[in-house]
């Protein structure tokens, strides 16, 4: 059955159990029924390349992927595992040895249980696969499997940050009987999967619907409480934001929203805007450099560009002050933040430009130096990168650099040539995630060059002592010792400056008022949604 939700109003209910097929289709969508249990939710969701978080990170594959796969454990808003997949674990002495106790009842949506078996599969997949799963479990050197319930992590090495990676998100468990064969980047069911989360996979229509329905079998008894999740698919995140207005969608996670809309989406008495949720996240928005290209391996002309740009400007102007000041890989929010450590470049043109004489690049005929091609998603976020590219372009003019500005239709476009290093320069972004190794390593180690995948060191930076403070502070359980090795990190990476950082992002969620039970804990939206119902 063809599911349609472009003309569907929340305004409109659907009583009772006796939907026809009929009432389903364009214009008779059911929407959600004003009571605790069933119903639908309506999400506003952008272009996505597939359906298996297991080998793509960001919120395209995250969002729907945390509602279809299980994950051993989950956070709480305090950065605490707590049971899920697992129903419990111990951790040996030394801190070398999870041992993990899967539900008895769990299985997947095929109805085949899960087993260990399971879980070192999709160990395996994550570690070779995911954008950053060497970061995250290059210290597991193995998962062994003494009985079908149990799966016992052995690692070379302590992982401080090992309880925060095995969320659906980062450790998103398959069934290896679906997606062990061949070569799992090209599996069928990636745009059919098969998991074992609280919503299964019914229907996908790139670029238009995606449709999710409740999973019967789930191993927590009584949940979901929804029927269904209907995902309405936009390159434009304008008409997310009108839908949301209109009725037509429900909740909007990751809601990219134009600055100038903020003020007036919070006075809106049906809706709620709230940045809870998130903090988890730390998103971080950069210039990249790509360092296997002259001129910009040349640190004095990523030096001479940081010079350039001023970062207040951008904050307080463009972004209308709803963003934060970056000066360094980490947030303010982090536990190994370092302020003392940043080396911070302020604006500076004649500073700009006698560094750029000292590269050997003088003003030609005409008054450039050189051309560079700026990469960018103009997407209309809160950091909206179009005016930023626009005052980059006319900044960088000011030393002699002339910048073409080269905008990709959608994210996988983007994604695509960010990831086989096809740019000079992009504007970019990652989120640091609860604990650096998960979320920041990924983007500075040299062994996690991965063409083809972004979100990764798609920089082409190498320097061994960094390569070696993160694999050090992945290791120290001390954490005033973990927060001494970040600090060498921090001022060696803004001292040769492989990005260009501006600011942090707050993000934001909005969402029909009648909705309750919105996941807004550190993983947000990336949660599961088996407590989402209606008033």
């Amino acid at each position: 059955m063809t599911i349609s939700v472009f003309s569907l109003n929340r305004r409109r209910f659907v009583q009772g159990a006796g939907l026809t097929a009929a009432s389903m289709m364009l214009g008779g969508l059911p929407e959600a029924y004003a009571q605790t249990k069933g119903g639908t939710v309506v999400i506003g969701h952008t272009t996505l390349r597939h359906l298996n978080p297991a080998i793509q990170s960001g919120q395209a594959t995250g969002i729907p992927g945390t509602q279809i796969f299980a994950g051993l454990t989950q956070l709480n808003d305090k950065f605490e595992a707590q049971p899920y997949l697992a129903k419990s674990w111990e951790v040996s002495p030394d801190g070398l040895t999870y041992t993990f106790h899967l539900e008895e009842n769990a299985v997947f949506h095929d109805g085949k249980p899960i087993t260990s078996e399971d879980v070192a599969f999709s160990l395996d997949v994550v570690k070779a696969n995911h954008p950053f799963g060497k970061p995250m479990f290059g210290t597991v050197k193995a998962v062994e499997t003494p009985d079908a319930k149990t799966a016992r992590f052995v690692l070379e090495r302590p992982h401080p940050a090992l309880m925060s990676a095995l969320s659906p998100l980062l450790l998103p468990i398959l069934p290896k009987h679906v997606y062990g064969e061949g070569d799992i980047r090209e599996n069928p069911a990636n745009l059919k999967p098969v998991g074992s989360g609280p919503f299964k996979f019914s229907e996908y229509r790139p670029g238009e619907v995606l449709v999710l329905d409740r999973n019967e079998n789930f191993f927590r008894p009584g949940r979901p409480y929804l029927d269904r999740l209907i995902f309405r698919i936009t390159q434009d995140p304008v008409v997310n934001v009108l839908g949301l207005e209109r009725g037509d969608i429900n909740y909007l996670p990751f809601a990219l929203v134009r600055v100038s809309d903020i003020d007036r989406l919070k006075a809106n008495e049906n809706l709620t805007v709230t940045t809870d949720g998130y903090e988890a996240f730390g998103a971080t928005n950069y210039l990249e450099f790509n360092l296997r290209h002259a001129p910009l391996d040349d640190v004095r002309v990523r030096k001479a560009i940081a010079h350039a740009v001023d970062k207040d400007f951008i904050q307080n102007k463009i972004l209308a002050g709803h963003a934060k000041r970056l000066d360094g890989p980490l947030t303010e929010s982090s536990p190994f933040y370092s302020a003392e450590s940043l080396k911070k470049y302020e604006l500076d043109l004649e500073k700009a430009k006698a560094l750029l004489d000292e590269a050997g690049h003088p003003v030609k005929d005409g008054g450039m130096r050189f051309s560079l091609t700026l990469e960018w998603l103009p997407d209309a976020n809160i950091n909206s990168q179009q005016p930023v590219a626009q005052y980059l372009k006319a900044q960088l003019r000011q030393i002699g650099i002339d910048i073409v500005l080269r905008p990709n239709p959608d994210f996988g476009s983007f994604a695509t040539r960010i990831g086989n290093w096809e740019h000079q320069l992009t504007m970019n972004g990652i989120w640091n995630y609860p604990d650096p190794v998960i979320g920041v390593n990924r983007a500075y180690l040299s062994t996690n060059q991965k063409k083809g995948a972004i979100f990764t060191n798609t920089e082409g930076y190498v320097n061994p002592r960094v390569d070696e403070l993160m694999i050090a502070a992945g290791g120290e359980s001390d954490p005033a010792k973990r927060k001494e090795l970040y600090a060498e990190f921090q001022a060696i990476l803004t001292d040769e400056l492989p990005l260009l950082w501006t600011n942090e992002e707050p993000l934001f969620t909005l969402y029909d008022k009648k909705l309750q039970g919105l996941p807004l804990t550190v993983w947000g939206a990336l949660a599961p949604y088996d407590e989402m119902h209606w008033a």
